[in-house]
């Protein structure tokens, strides 16, 4: 299955770069170094190194609670299986890309700033999940309550913190940019493949 595949990747390639941080920091991504030294490959390969065994625990795990769940049960239902396992693909990968625009933009002229892991991919499925099923209970860790509960204080506490950064000096290490771009990239890509996604959402609310 694609999720195990992707798991497989990451779990891999992370190990090998925690043991070797040459290949983390060849790897992950630099928009510096996209820019200036047209390393275009590290808008991919970031998602798949990640900075510690607890940073990679906690992908890992969202990864294969709402991936597979999204792979294997909600995107048949809604596109069937083939097709369902392309956009989940198209999901997946879009979303590292989506996530990772702004933080390009924004310091691509800063050898100083780098960043790594999957957590815009993981946004990008979260959110395309909610959309589709939002009432469904989201059960992350020690985490349970309606996924669009869930989606709503990641949105709202990734913003403000975002905003925090920008104001303040305050830093702590984490992208909160690529969690909500992720999470508009994975609202958008279910409105485009599914154009009456809105509408399927507030039936869940409003029969």
């Amino acid at each position: 299955m694609i999720t195990y595949v992707f798991l497989g990747i990451i779990a891999i390639f992370s190990i090998y770069a925690l043991t070797d941080r040459n290949i983390m920091y060849k790897y992950m991504f630099y928009p510096y170094g996209i820019k200036h030294n047209r390393e275009h490959y590290r808008f991919l390969t970031h998602a798949f190194v990640h900075g510690d065994y607890m940073h990679l625990a906690f992908n890992f795990i969202t990864l294969f609670s709402l991936g597979h769940d999204l792979e294997e049960r909600v995107f048949p239902y809604f596109f069937g299986d083939k097709l369902g396992k392309l956009y989940y693909i198209l999901l997946f990968t879009g979303g590292i890309y989506a996530a990772s625009i702004t933080e390009y933009l924004r310091q691509r002229n800063n050898p100083a700033y780098s960043s790594l892991g999957a957590s815009g991919a993981l946004t990008s499925i979260m959110f395309c999940w909610i959309m589709l099923i939002p009432k469904e209970n989201l059960n992350l860790f020690i985490i349970s309550m309606p996924g669009w509960v869930f989606g709503i204080l990641v949105l709202v506490i990734s913003y403000a913190l975002i905003v925090r950064k920008k104001k303040t000096d305050y830093t702590d290490n984490i992208s909160h940019e690529s969690h909500f771009w992720g999470a508009m990239f994975g609202i958008l890509f279910i409105l485009i493949v599914k154009p009456d996604a809105v509408t399927h959402f507030f039936k869940q609310f409003f029969p």
